[in-house]
């Protein structure tokens, strides 16, 4: 990809909420400080209301937030507010790990069993927060039933301390006067703004830097035409930032200039509707009357037979028919497409070992479904949790878990960029908004991989054999180990080491073991087998 290009370790716009990358400008700064004043005032009660623009940054400081919170405060965090009241309450003690047995479905129930939570939690002085995000996607039922939790209480102070994160329709919701009861008890309330011209180019400085970049390589007008075309939403900004990078790499540009983040600014943003002209009514009825006039005079027009391709002729050097365009899914229709594909995964299992050219005396779909470590001999299977940034970085097609509010399946990733991502679902491929993908998917995936049979267990420290000649071989290459090429390789300190760094570069937990994350990361630049696509045309 680029990275070589610019000389560094990872890409520096991914717009996962990765902490390392973290940049807090002033509001920013202010909006944690109001977050932790909500937790830290313990037992005051009402709500803390925090809200902001889409991509201002709500859900990194909530993730801040939870990093920073003391040993003696337990969390719920409700990331789908989407719920009946009854489901609120179930989601929330399952949060808190809140026995329920026998109790899921009614209300009293639910509150009884929450309630008995927070005195036994207040007995034993710790502090309660319930955190939901998106909150302005809360039905009226499901607020009033929040705002009756304050009412959990003992004579001298609440026992639930609530943080409510929202889009700017939150403040709109609250306003209104059917919800004037909740509205008077939030106690403090925060609106975080775009970033200025100023901390969107330091912003930009550091994250490039973050991610190993030495020599910077925006121009000041490039900055200034990020600022204006993003509007100072993160978010945006690492999308037109990213899609400038690609630019710039394509047409082996070192210095990124205005031109190209204006051209990156066009591909990447949705043109803005509230600035397009409205049609004159009369206009829309004629345009409507002539088109039903065309409709009628088609309607018994005969059609032509379809065009029959002809096969080249032998030893023709014509070139094959180009590969079909990929359609392009809207990302509002994702969950409708999740709601069709069904809940099974055996289709997209089928698919990814397809990929794989697996045979079927190999490995069949109902053995894949289990995902045992080996699948067959030279046949690997992982199951976990990554970012989509992580799947990237090791370069191979992965099956995930996508969840909507109509329902979840599963489906295989085949590429993705900075703006885009390729799925295979429900029997087919398609491109659709990495943000609206993003919003589906909670992280978890499945992937294979090939490799020699004899890898499994994974060598420890002091081990030698082959598996850990294979080791070395990949990380002399990736990682810079340095070992003596004669004699039998040993899995010493200068191994982890280079293992450690192999798993920073990409985004595993650096602890030196060579886990099966780690394995599939050393097979990734092997040239068997299929590979994600890193830019989407």
């Amino acid at each position: 990809m680029y990275l070589g290009h610019y000389g560094l370790d990872e890409p520096p716009f991914s717009i996962t909420p990765d902490p390392r990358f973290v940049f807090l400008g002033e509001r920013h700064r202010d909006a944690l400080a109001h977050l932790l004043f909500g937790v830290g005032q313990g037992g005051s009660g009402g709500f803390v209301q925090l809200t902001g623009e889409v991509g201002t940054g709500k859900t990194t400081l909530c993730r801040l937030l939870l990093e920073q919170l003391p040993e003696n405060v337990r969390v719920a965090l409700v990331l789908n507010p989407r719920l009946s009241p009854v489901e609120l309450l179930e989601t929330i003690c399952e949060e808190l790990r809140i026995d329920t047995t026998g109790r899921k479905g009614s209300l009293k129930g639910l509150v009884d069993a929450l309630n008995h939570y927070l005195l036994d939690a207040y007995a034993q002085g710790l502090r309660v927060v319930l955190i939901i995000d998106e909150a302005q996607n809360l039905s009226a039922e499901a607020l009033e039933q929040v705002r009756l939790l304050t009412n959990l209480e003992t004579p001298t102070q609440k026992l639930l301390q609530i943080l409510l994160l929202g889009q700017p329709e939150l403040r709109e919701l609250l306003a209104r006067e059917d919800l004037r009861q909740l509205s008077q008890r939030v106690t403090a309330r925060f609106h975080l703004t775009p970033m200025d011209a100023a901390e969107t180019e330091a912003y930009l400085r550091h994250r490039f830097a973050v991610a190993g970049g030495k020599r910077f390589p925006f121009t000041k007008l490039a900055v200034k035409r990020i600022h204006h075309h993003s509007g100072g939403v993160p978010r945006l900004v690492n999308i037109i930032a990213e899609r400038a990078l690609l630019a710039g790499y394509a047409h082996d540009e070192a210095q990124i200039g205005e031109r190209w983040v204006d051209r990156a600014a066009r591909e990447a943003l949705a043109p803005r509707l509230s600035k397009l002209p409205r049609p004159d009514l009369a206009w829309v009825v004629a345009g409507v009357l002539a088109l039903v006039v065309l409709l009628l005079a088609l309607r018994d027009r005969p059609v032509p037979p379809p065009a029959t391709a002809e096969a080249p002729e032998a030893g023709s050097t014509d070139a094959p028919a180009p590969e079909p365009a990929v359609p392009y899914l809207p990302g509002g229709e994702l969950a409708a497409r999740v709601r069709l594909a069904g809940a099974s995964s055996e289709p997209a299992w089928g698919q990814l070992l397809g990929l794989w050219t697996v045979r079927a005396q190999e490995a069949t779909v109902d053995q894949a479904q289990a995902c045992p470590p080996s699948l067959a001999p030279g046949l690997y299977c992982l199951r976990g949790r990554a970012t989509l940034g992580k799947l990237a970085a090791l370069g191979r097609p992965a099956l995930l878990r996508l969840q909507t509010a109509e329902g979840e399946t599963w489906a295989v990733l085949l590429g993705a960029d900075a703006v885009r991502v390729r799925l295979w679902l429900g029997g087919g491929r398609f491109d659709t908004d990495r943000l609206a993908f993003e919003r589906a998917w909670r992280g978890e995936y499945a992937a294979l991989w090939r490799g020699p049979d004899f890898l499994l267990p994974a060598p420890v420290p002091g081990a030698s054999g082959p598996a850990v000649d294979w080791i070395h071989d990949r990380l002399r290459d990736r990682a810079g180990l340095q070992s003596p090429d004669a004699g039998p390789a040993v899995f010493d300190a200068a191994s982890v080491a280079a293992v450690r760094r192999l798993q920073e570069a990409n985004g595993l937990a650096a602890d030196g073991v060579v886990g099966p994350e780690t394995l599939l990361a050393l097979a990734a630049r092997e040239n068997e087998g299929p590979r994600l696509r890193r830019v989407l045309d």
